[in-house]
């Protein structure tokens, strides 16, 4: 098959396609639209989507990552069948808003703010340049392999060797943007139907889909022996090893889906070329039955190709090198065919849809810049938009043959097909909050575009030039100025990912959050009010978003300024038809509301509807509000009203705020004093024992004439001492260990009255210096609890010393009440002193407070703060109850703890 054959039918194909949309576009001027406007022409339009990643990629990708591939056809089939309102919402937007293209989508919504369509181009431009750069690929490996040797006998499949694929890949974008300039700029209205640019797409759906069954076909029952010997195959190659990945797997259906509705590409044919919005009812079945179609023989060809390529052969390539390989010149041909058809129709639809943002949100509002006499000045717009648009076209194939160049060509193409597909899908938070979300600013759009935008540039776009391309080897493996949590594939600490997943993760994350807080924090103008209204609301609304006031300009000042957009003869034939609808001879009708309203609607096919608006209303002076306008923003004022009445609710919320973190800080500040007073504390603690232990150890030391009575004297001081700072030092270590969770507890069933008799036992001889009454009921401690005993007991012995140590009252007493609540125990201890101190009330279970001389009371005033982890170590807790009369805690615990909780 030699390489002049190859591009023969090459050129048959386009010349065919060529006059389909010939065909197309003359019935469509004769006014026989029929079958033209069917929904199944509608359907097999959003084919588009069906790119060379699907045609050849699909296969590679199910060769690496087994049933992965299937989330390039999931996140479509959702959109369709569960989310098709939201496309339907989108086509109505589209009609009643005389949308051009995504970008004028979010420019009309948010204000008809020209920022917001350049940002959006700008990404759009950015985020489909590798998806250029896979076209190129796709159709730059599929020439090479009609060089190589396929076939079974061994013998040469051509004799042209093409040795180099940049050059290849340099002429093939070359001649796209040739045949894009020549098929997608002829007309210079984008708002009215494409109908031959569409029928030449369903065409190519119809040949990409026979091209991939016929050879799924063959695979099964001309190679294979039928659906039983594949699935054997299947269950024999890595395929049936592959093990999903379920983060991956989500994060990638969510990015197709996105991607659906935020291609520019897929939003040119889905809205923009939309005749009939009942069509999406039909497409919400049908085109999940085609992509059914499209995926249905995916494995089959790839666990094919595994089995007859050699190892090594690129897996991508499977549709072509398998027929090739078995002699099917024509099947080969077929499968080219297929695979060129994804590309151009990508190519093509790409670049009318990206020329036509280019022209109208950034060179159409230069022009206006810079033309000082405003509309009305002499010169041919029409020729500069022409001119934009065909150099746009030939620039964003250009970027695209410049990432396959730096890029080096060599990512499968699922790859690259991601790394666009993560870009584009940051229109989505402004997208989808601006048609539902009136609350939405162009603030908020703006920042979560530039932050999501600039996140997937440094988290995936430019990764993926391996850095050789702005960012270096070591940025990537060390991030930005060294800063390790600043690695573009690891962002704030996250490492193990998936690079895609990674990316994709932050940067909808940061550009869903900067979208929020930009609106919330920010107010909508009176144009970006109504225009929220109009697009949230767009069911209740009529099509019309905005009347002017007629009489207030000149018609022919209107002409001059639409033959330079639309061209002298158009421009004329469409004032005459006006001026003949007023019944008026001539071309000169009146400037009527209704006819400026009409003549914004053409020029906005032309230049976008901000720039058309923008040029009328240097003529016009201005526009006239209508009734649904009056309405939105009568509505606007009660919302208004309702947003101040929560701004005084989240004030005094703020109020109340402010007075808990002035008692927080009257607290800190309060531990702060007893923070220094426990150090003084514990250091006098520490110094006293320490200072009697070495000055009687010194004295024993020296072995001078002592008595022995004195000696026996020393040792127990020495020993007592001892014993101080011993215990000392365990409740420090006892509270280091609560508070870490390192505590191991022992549980194990006991009594309730008999750990309370234990308790007070240990605690006889204090009582016995200054005796203490005991209040008790021991029919009600008459329990059985599950729990660490001993702990529980080290809780009771301290609450009991302290109300024996604190209790002021003349006759101290000590009142112990028991009370069971269902699966859980109260235990008060409750004295009859004078209690504590409001004030001090919420510190004394800090283990830096300090109440009272703690000298004179002796210990360190660590024994509540003990107290505290310990029951949080059981599963229970202990609160002081004020109003009691005296000091007063209750001990709350379970009484068996469940085996799962005691396990943790």
């Amino acid at each position: 098959m030699s390489f002049n054959l190859l591009v023969g039918v090459c050129l048959a194909y386009v010349a065919a396609l060529f006059l389909v949309a010939f065909f197309a576009e003359r019935r469509a001027q004769a006014g026989k639209i029929g079958w033209l406007r069917s929904p199944i022409v509608y359907t097999l339009s959003l084919s588009i989507y069906c790119t060379a990643w699907t045609f050849y990629g699909a296969v590679g990708y199910a060769a690496r990552s087994g049933l992965e591939f299937l989330v390039i056809y999931l996140g479509p089939t959702l959109v369709m069948v569960g989310w098709w309102w939201i496309v339907r919402k989108l086509v109505r937007i589209g009609k009643t808003q005389r949308i051009t293209s995504i970008a004028d989508l979010i420019s009309s919504r948010y204000g008809k703010s020209n920022l917001l369509g350049v940002i959006v181009t700008v990404l759009a431009v950015v985020g489909t340049t590798p998806y250029i750069a896979l076209q190129l690929q796709s159709v730059t490996l599929s020439f090479a392999v009609f060089a190589g040797d396929w076939r079974a006998s061994g013998r040469q499949a051509s004799a042209w060797q093409p040795v180099d694929l940049n050059a290849t890949a340099l002429w093939i974008a070359a001649g796209l943007a040739l045949f894009t300039v020549l098929f997608g700029t002829r007309n210079l209205d984008a708002n009215e139907r494409h109908h031959g640019v569409v029928s030449a797409i369903a065409v190519e759906a119809v040949v990409k889909l026979v091209a991939l069954v016929g050879l799924g076909v063959f695979v099964v029952w001309g190679v294979a022996s039928g659906p039983a010997d594949i699935l054997a195959r299947i269950d024999a190659s890595p395929i049936a090893d592959w093990q999903p990945d379920a983060s991956r797997w989500v994060s990638l259906t969510f990015l197709s889906a996105v991607a659906f509705l935020c291609l520019p590409r897929m939003f040119q044919v889905m809205v923009v070329e939309n005749a009939d919005e009942r069509h999406v009812a039909t497409a919400s079945w049908a085109f999940p039955l085609y992509l059914f179609l499209m995926s249905l023989f995916v494995v089959p060809i790839a666990v094919v190709g595994l089995g007859m390529m050699p190892a090594g052969a690129n897996p991508d390539l499977f549709v072509l090198t398998i027929p090739l390989a078995t002699d099917q010149d024509g099947l080969a041909m077929l499968s080219f065919l297929g695979g060129f058809s994804s590309a151009t129709s990508m190519v093509i639809v790409a670049a009318i849809a990206l020329s036509t943002m280019v022209s109208n949100h950034i060179v159409m509002p230069l022009w206006l810049s810079f033309a000082t006499k405003g509309a009305t000045v002499s010169g041919d717009v029409r020729q500069v938009v022409l001119i934009a648009r065909r150099c746009s076209i030939a620039a964003v194939l250009l970027l695209g043959y410049a990432y396959y160049r730096i890029s080096g060509g060599g990512t499968a193409l699922a790859a690259i097909g991601l790394i666009s597909f993560a870009g584009v899908a940051q229109v989505l938070p402004a997208m989808i909050g601006g048609i539902f979300w009136r609350g939405a600013t162009r603030i908020g759009a703006a920042a979560g575009l530039l932050t999501g935008f600039a996140v997937w540039g440094y988290t995936l776009f430019l990764p993926s030039f391996g850095g050789s391309f702005l960012l270096t080897e070591a940025v990537l493996e060390h991030g930005l100025f060294g800063i390790g949590w600043l690695r573009p594939q690891a962002l704030f600490g996250i490492e193990g990912m998936d690079p895609v997943v990674h990316a994709v993760m932050w940067s909808m994350v940061l550009n869903t959050l900067a979208f929020c807080l930009g609106s919330l924090f920010s107010f909508p103008g009176p144009l970006e009010r109504l225009q929220g209204a109009q697009f949230v609301n767009v069911y209740e609304f009529g099509a019309s978003a905005r009347g002017w006031r007629g009489g207030m300009a000149e018609a022919e000042d209107l002409l001059v300024m639409a033959q330079r957009i639309l061209g002298a003869d158009q421009a004329q034939a469409l004032f005459q038809r006006a001026a003949t609808g007023q019944g008026k001879s001539g071309y000169l009708p009146d400037p009527s509301p209704d006819f400026l309203e009409m003549l914004e609607r053409e020029l906005s096919g032309s230049v976008g509807a901000a720039t058309a608006h923008a040029m009328i209303a240097q003529i016009v002076g201005g526009a006239s509000v209508s009734v649904e306008d009056l309405m939105a923003v009568a509505d606007e004022a009660a919302q208004i009203m309702e947003y101040s009445s929560r701004l005084e609710a989240q004030s005094a919320e703020l109020g109340r705020t402010a007075r808990q973190l002035q008692e927080a800080n009257e607290k800190l500040t309060e531990l702060s004093i007893q923070k220094d007073a426990f150090l003084s504390q514990i250091s006098h603690e520490l110094r006293t024992p320490m200072t009697s232990i070495r000055a009687f150890s010194e004295i024993l030391r020296d072995g001078g004439p002592v008595p022995e009575e004195d000696v026996e004297k020393f040792a127990g001081i020495i020993h007592d001492e001892a014993v101080r700072l011993t215990r000392l030092l365990d409740d420090l270590l006892d509270l280091s260990v609560l508070e870490n969770g390192q505590v191991i507890l022992n549980e194990q069933a006991g009594n309730l009255n008999e750990l309370l008799d234990h308790a007070l036992a240990a605690t006889h001889a204090a009582r016995q210096e200054r005796p203490m009454r005991i209040i008790r009921d021991e029919h009600a401690e008459d329990l059985l609890i599950y729990t660490d005993t001993d702990r529980l007991s080290q809780v009771f012995i301290n609450l009991i010393s302290n109300a024996q140590k604190y209790c002021d009252a003349e006759d101290p007493e000590l009142r112990i009440q028991v009370r069971q609540r269902g699966p859980r125990v109260d235990i008060v201890f409750a004295d009859n002193g004078s209690g504590i101190p409001e004030k001090s009330q919420t510190l004394i279970f800090e283990k830096f407070s300090r109440l009272s001389d703690q000298a004179a009371a002796g210990g360190a005033g660590l024994g509540l703060a003990i107290c505290r982890e310990i029951m949080a170590n059981l599963g229970g807790e202990i609160i002081y109850l004020p109003g009691q009369g005296g000091a007063a805690f209750r001990v709350t615990l379970p009484l068996a703890r469940p085996k799962a909780a005691a396990a943790q």
